[in-house]
């Protein structure tokens, strides 16, 4: 693992000790933002992504085109 240095300020100071109030290192606490914060992003992307399907009329026509397909192999 490599050893990451960086300046905080104010904000990111408050921020560190908020997440190392349940007794957290600041490793710890840093290590865990990171995560939470590429989970984040990653969240927001797929939500851009759905809002985006969800108004492309073609692909709506073809997700009904697919259940109506599904439905007639239905067993019951």
């Amino acid at each position: 693992m490599r050893v990451l240095n960086f300046r905080t300020d104010e904000p990111s100071e408050r921020a560190l000790a908020e997440l190392m109030a349940g007794g957290s290192t600041a490793s710890d606490a840093i290590r865990q933002a990171l995560l939470d914060a590429v989970r984040l992003r990653r969240r927001e992307q797929m939500r851009l992504e759905s809002a985006e399907l969800m108004n492309d009329e073609a692909d709506r026509a073809e997700s009904r085109k697919v259940l109506s397909e599904m439905d007639e192999l239905r067993a019951w």
